[in-house]
């Protein structure tokens, strides 16, 4: 697939990979539907996009408010009168104990991380289905497919996107829709200082791993790849995203591995 001159709804594209993906697609002549809860921040984006592209326009949505994204696909659709792909990259992050965790913050990343995206995803579903075409691409974590410290909830929500959209792709190979799950390993975004701690609050800080991370320009260039080729699934990252491999094969060398390394 070529995503030249594609129509392509991203969420999460006020911040981090979402702007940074739109502004990179808006060079390659997308048409844009540029979503996430931050109105202000969505229509700078928007801005920044059309300098490279007219078609860009703003759809507000908030992932955790569940009840209200059945109608976005149509609303979506109205914009330019087709969506060809929805990348799903809003999402929220966690730094917190299992232990010092409210079942509310489990709700929470649940809802963004997972339910929001299921939602979001089964509101333009009819449309790929009538058309016999579309792509879904999916950003997970490499946490999706092994686990750390201070993330349980996080984990647990991208762990349940990998089992969501496998069975979306193969239910689903009959009309021709496509799924792409990207895992990102450490980008360098503020992905960790908005997340969520377990009484709710915000974290606010930036760790080391996170700095160090890939930068997202690198990232999102490495992902659009991915997409284009068709990939199922793929680990964009350093060393981290190798350690998909060792929960395969080694899983308790990998937990040895993590626990000594207690990154938080």
């Amino acid at each position: 697939m070529n995503l030249e001159n594609k129509i392509v709804w991203i969420t999460g594209a006020s911040s981090g990979i979402g702007k940074q993906l739109a502004l990179n697609l808006a060079k390659r002549n997308c048409k844009l539907i540029l979503s996430s809860r931050n109105l202000e921040k969505l229509d700078e984006v928007k801005t920044e996009c059309q300098k490279f592209t007219s078609d860009a326009v703003v759809l507000p949505l908030d992932l955790e408010k569940i009840e209200l994204l059945k109608p976005k696909g149509n609303e979506a659709v109205e914009a330019f009168g087709k969506i060809d792909v929805l990348i799903h990259c809003g999402g929220l992050s966690q730094r917190s104990l299992i232990a010092e965790t409210e079942i509310e913050v489990d709700q929470k990343l649940m809802n963004v991380d997972y339910l929001g995206t299921v939602a979001l995803t089964k509101s333009i579903l009819p449309h790929f289905k009538q058309n016999q075409t579309g792509t879904f691409v999916v950003i997970s974590s490499v946490m999706g497919k092994f686990g750390s410290p201070y993330r349980s909830g996080y984990c647990a929500a991208k762990h349940a996107l990998h089992g969501f959209f496998d069975v979306l792709r193969m239910e689903h190979e009959k009309d021709q829709i496509k799924v792409t799950i990207i895992c990102p390993g450490f980008v360098n975004t503020d992905v960790t200082r908005n997340a969520v701690m377990g009484d709710g609050s915000i974290y606010r800080q930036q760790d080391k791993k996170t700095e160090e991370g890939l930068d997202v320009k690198d990232f999102t260039k490495r992902m659009i790849r991915a997409i284009e080729k068709e990939k199922f699934e793929v680990y964009i990252g350093g060393k981290e995203a190798k350690a998909v491999y060792l929960k395969r094969f080694f899983p308790k060398l990998l937990h040895k591995v993590i626990m000594k390394s207690q990154v938080r």
